[in-house]
């Protein structure tokens, strides 16, 4: 039975905590389900591949898509733009399609005032040892940024009381499938399904 809208789940993390492997593979093992895979102006990393982690585009071509208004949700991090694109997300959802966004705390933040309906998960690494070690481990950032992102990664922490839902990654098969649970959970509300249907099949009289 087919609903008649997906939903939009929203994912934030400090740096290193996980989600974007976690979302990747989130969109492996469910089916219906699409990771929106956001716009940056970074450098990519050893391994990341444009239009699979994200659309790396120029500094111009980024802030030519603000003034156009196609961005549901942008933000600076550390000097680099990121940035959702609207239509993309409408276009998935219109299609009954559930949508996973991995983006930080003030792009939830913007997403949640635009779209209420979405559901806001955040993930925390297992302490902040843990933490630091992920990010050393990654051999892509200098002290100094490490350093920055760790200080920001608390401050970000600060905001999970603002979610829905909270996930701690200390084993990765337990955290997906706890994430896993809440967009099953979320697609057998009654407000997600198509009670026009349900109607006709069961409640018809006569029938």
């Amino acid at each position: 039975m087919r609903r008649k809208r997906g939903s939009l789940f929203v994912v934030s993390a400090p740096s290193g905590a996980g989600k974007t492997s976690l979302c990747q593979r989130l969109c492996e093992t469910v089916p219906g389900i699409r990771y929106s895979v956001s716009y940056t102006t970074r450098e990519p990393r050893p391994g990341e591949v444009s239009g699979l982690h994200y659309h790396f585009v120029p500094v111009e071509t980024f802030r030519a898509m603000i003034d156009r208004g196609e961005f549901v949700e942008w933000a600076e991090v550390f000097g680099n733009y990121y940035g959702t694109s609207r239509k993309r997300i409408e276009e998935m959802m219109e299609g009954g399609i559930d949508v996973i966004l991995d983006i930080d705390v003030q792009g939830a933040k913007q997403i949640r005032k635009l779209l209420p309906g979405s559901l806001l998960i955040f993930i925390l690494p297992p302490s902040l040892s843990v933490l630091r070690a992920r990010l050393t481990g990654r051999k892509s950032d200098a002290e100094d940024v490490i350093g920055k992102r760790l200080a920001k990664a608390q401050d970000e922490m600060r905001e999970y009381k603002c979610y829905d839902y909270v996930i701690v990654n200390d084993m990765f098969d337990v955290a997906l499938r706890e994430l896993s649970s809440v967009v099953i959970a979320e697609r057998v509300r009654v407000t997600k399904a198509n009670l026009e249907e349900i109607d006709k099949i069961f409640l018809q009289e006569g029938e």
